[in-house]
């Protein structure tokens, strides 16, 4: 999809229109303001922000941990695949293919941005674990090679395949860093929904903010870094419907409930994505009325974790099978 000027000059705020657009005009999905209200005033504050995702040393070097972020979040989505998907014993589909790539990494090295040029799916499947290669993961491993295959591409042509220096080139600017990023075209996170254009870029929003966790201030430091919206997947509206601030309609929740897959760039699953990002913005706004300091960044990093907990892993949440989340 073709990238307007106006979104890439500012992609935070095309983020923030568009979902609170198509959350006030959203036909299945809506956002309980009362519930809103009393979750914010219940957020435990002292958590916020807290515990930061952690990432591999790797000897400190900082071209292997630019390199070993920008692969992982290369590869970063498959949600709706991940019930097929062969795990680690005790992990989720996520940290499967997170501690995979890591001891690939901490076992060989990173990757060279030649080497991802040429990735192919069997390649990934054996790094993954993932064979023999059977559907309907054949088709993730496939998305995962060619996602790993535009990364070396774009380092490779944009700074002579460094991978730090592809961080560096964004000159502290998550915003920019995002421009860049959204040169890959499984990074362009954006839907159709009642005849608008709907923006998420999740993806590059995230990759931003897990360079800023696994890099040193030096190179990691962003400055517009509070200005990074929820990085809208299935997992976080799945919290906050459990949690009471969204309402599905019921006929969504059985499909949901059944396991049906739910079309990417459906009204259903845009809306279920953009009333998310929405909340959490109207979360931010009530807290910073009460002077707490605190981003979406902050309350999606708080999210997360929640929904790792038993009683929201043990409910179905919406699977699509795409690339974005």
């Amino acid at each position: 999809m073709a990238l307007s000027e106006e979104l890439l000059s500012r992609p935070f705020a095309a983020v923030r229109e568009a979902c609170a657009e198509a959350a006030a005009t959203a036909r299945h999905v809506a956002i309980d303001t009362d519930a809103l209200a009393r979750y914010a005033a219940l957020l435990p504050q002292g958590e916020l922000g807290a515990s930061p995702t952690s990432f591999p040393r790797l000897d400190g070097d900082v071209e292997a941990l630019a390199t070993y972020t920008l692969c992982l979040d290369a590869i970063n989505f498959g949600s709706g695949w991940f019930p097929q998907l062969a795990k680690r014993p005790g992990l989720s589909g996520y940290g499967t293919i997170e501690t995979l790539l890591r001891e690939h990494f901490e076992r060989t090295g990173p990757f060279s941005a030649r080497e991802l040029r040429g990735i192919e799916a069997s390649a990934v499947a054996q790094l993954l674990c993932q064979t023999p290669l059977a559907p309907p993961i054949d088709e993730l491993m496939e998305l995962f090679a060619r996602g790993l295959r535009e990364l070396g591409e774009l380092v490779a042509t944009r700074t002579g395949g460094s991978f730090a220096g592809f961080v560096e080139e964004a000159g502290g600017s998550a915003a920019a860093l995002v421009r860049n990023l959204l040169a890959m075209p499984l990074y362009r996170d954006v839907a159709q929904h009642g005849g608008m254009t709907v923006v998420f870029l999740k993806r590059a929003q995230l990759t931003v903010s897990d360079l800023a966790h696994a890099l040193p201030e030096s190179l990691g430091r962003f400055r517009d870094l509070a200005q990074l919206t929820l990085f809208a997947d299935n997992l976080v509206p799945h919290v906050l419907r459990l949690d009471g601030v969204l309402r599905f309609e019921p006929e969504l929740v059985a499909r949901i409930e059944a396991g049906e897959l739910v079309a990417s760039g459906s009204p259903e699953e845009v809306e279920i994505r953009a009333c998310a990002v929405d909340a959490v913005e109207q979360l931010v706004g009530l807290l910073r009325a009460r002077n707490v300091s605190v981003c979406a960044r902050d309350l999606d990093d708080w999210l997360w974790r929640r929904g790792g907990r038993p009683e929201y892993k043990a409910r179905p949440r919406h699977r699509t099978r795409c690339p974005y989340y």
